[in-house]
């Protein structure tokens, strides 16, 4: 058997074809190798049938969602143990993808057919953090380019032995899910009594259009996601978590970047400034969590008084956010289903946790949502409760989906590996610290007509 795992927002399904497939090195790297993709793509639904027809096969489908209704499993090791036992019976290899990823089968199966299927293999593509990084929880922090993690979307593959132990591995030391290709390895590695990262250079981080990607078992797609027209700016509030303290700084800098985009904003203070100007929401300032902050701002945003637009975006004052991207993301949801989305973090999902948008890269909420949020009698437990993970436990409790865009960044660029947001599209960054939150905006996430613009009109100002 030759199976595909695909997850969409329906489930996840298996794709198998019985393979008759023997000649030159792949006589036996067709003996059942599993792919898990995350989000159901029909270009490759269309490849791997087609694969399956050379092979004289045609494939089943499996609701792989029925393996557990954990919602976790998207974090991958609370689920490992159950995808061994079940499909390790049978197959050598257990191959992640992403929803960018594209797939040469043939060269892929060539690649597999090189290792030993009875060692513990942990394969892929190499990152290095070129600096100490807080995503990371500064990991290495003396030598942080020495330790190797997967490109997830140029995917990764895992032995089967190596699968069937994890079971026995020591659980992660943090609680929280942050940067999963990163905790992956250091889960596998265990310190040193596990397998290292074995790179392998047929696992591309490429384009799939270049022509130099002849040899690749994978190549990427760069994207922000294009499903249609964008949502017009008028269907998204902003709603901007502000304190009297950060007026003087932090406000001025959202409006000389990236306030202008925005149809319908306002600002929530403990203070009312009629210059910027601020709101007071009888709500006292914290200096973490701001939970109680944020849930009056959903009550403001449901009560359909300031705003009838089905799309709220929360942000601090230090989120630089590009408004123009967010439009065309949100072209890819309905706005009539309850949608949270943004940059998904997890805790305590070994055992039975939740997942949580992380509120610094800005949390988006459809207007359906917020309605389910409130009336299911969510709430905050203190005033400075962390505002995003009770939203997230919330979530959680009444069954609706957390959902993740790598486009949105809790932390600044240089948190992140630079090849990593080389080909992307970012909406989001977060925190002052450290940088010129001009020029970061400037660079990031000006769209280039919006630059160009820029450029005409300085160079009238200076004429």
């Amino acid at each position: 058997n030759l199976c595909f795992k695909t997850v969409s927002r329906g489930g996840v399904f298996i794709f198998c074809c019985q393979s008759i497939y023997k000649k030159n090195v792949l006589v036996h790297n067709l003996t059942n190798v599993v792919f898990l993709i995350f989000h159901l793509f029909m270009w490759f639904v269309r490849d791997v049938t087609r694969f399956c027809t050379v092979l004289q096969s045609s494939p089943d489908v499996v609701l792989l969602h029925k393996l557990s209704d954990y919602d976790g499993n998207w974090s991958i090791l609370p689920a490992l143990p159950r995808l061994a036992s079940q499909y390790c019976q049978t197959s050598l290899w257990i191959v992640f993808l992403e929803e960018e990823t594209n797939v040469n089968l043939h060269n892929l199966l060539q690649v597999l057919s090189k290792f030993n299927t009875r060692k513990e293999w942990f394969l892929g593509r190499p990152l290095h953090d070129d600096e100490p990084t807080i995503i990371h929880h500064y990991a290495f922090s003396e030598d942080p380019s020495s330790f190797s993690y997967p490109d997830f979307m140029a995917g990764w593959a895992l032995s089967c032995p190596l699968a069937k132990r994890s079971d026995f591995i020591s659980p992660p030391k943090s609680d929280f899910t942050i940067d999963l290709q990163h905790e992956i390895a250091l889960y596998i590695w265990e310190e040193g009594r596990g397998p290292a990262l074995t790179v392998v250079n047929e696992f591309c981080s490429e384009l799939q259009s270049l022509s130099s990607t002849g040899d690749c078992a994978t190549t990427i797609n760069t994207f922000l996601s294009a499903c249609g027209n964008p949502v017009q700016k008028e269907d998204v509030f902003v709603a901007v978590k502000t304190c009297q303290r950060f007026h003087g700084d932090r406000v001025p800098l959202v409006k000389q970047t990236w306030e202008k985009d925005a149809a319908s904003l306002e600002y929530y203070s403990d203070f009312t400034d009629p210059y910027i100007p601020t709101i007071h929401l009888g709500v006292p300032n914290t200096e973490r969590g701001h939970c109680q902050k944020t849930f009056a701002i959903l009550k403001r945003f449901a009560s359909g008084v300031v705003t009838q637009a089905p799309w709220l975006l929360i942000v601090d004052d230090d989120t630089l956010i590009s408004l123009p991207r967010l439009w065309r993301l949100l072209g890819c949801y309905d706005p009539n289903e309850a949608v949270s989305v943004g940059e998904r973090y997890g805790y305590g999902l070994s055992r039975d946790g939740y997942s949580y948008i992380t509120g610094g890269g800005g949390m988006v909420f459809s207007r359906v949502a917020v309605q389910n949020i409130l009336a299911g009698g969510c709430g905050c437990h203190s005033s400075d409760a962390p505002d995003d993970m009770v939203l997230g436990m919330c979530l959680t409790t009444l069954g609706l989906p957390v959902t993740h865009s790598p486009l949105f960044h809790q932390a600044r660029p240089q948190d992140y590996v630079k090849e990593l947001l080389a080909r992307q599209s970012p909406i989001s960054f977060h925190k002052h610290w450290n940088i010129n939150p001009v020029a970061v905006y400037q660079h990031w996430l000006k769209e280039p007509n919006q630059r160009r613009a820029h450029s005409l009109t300085k160079t009238r100002e200076e004429l």
